[in-house]
């Protein structure tokens, strides 16, 4: 498996969605939404399928087919 790309956040958390946003690989939150709720994604190993659930430091995002990213903090 590949590296996880290292994505910087500035606060204690993020929400899942706005995770995604970050990462420029879909448009809209309209997007993102239909995205989550169709394949979802996996967070540390787990299926998760809410825009909401709170992402923090060193939390691994898995996007099937997109790529694996991890949470983390200056």
């Amino acid at each position: 498996m590949n590296e996880p790309e290292k994505i910087n956040i500035e606060t204690d958390y993020i929400p899942l969605g706005q995770f995604i946003k970050l990462l420029n690989i879909l448009d809209s939150g309209g997007m993102i939404k239909a995205f989550l709720q169709d394949q979802g994604v996996l967070v540390n190993g787990e299926p998760e399928h809410r825009r909401g659930r709170k992402l923090y430091p060193d939390d691994v995002v898995e996007m099937e087919g997109i790529g694996v990213y991890i949470v983390t903090k200056d």
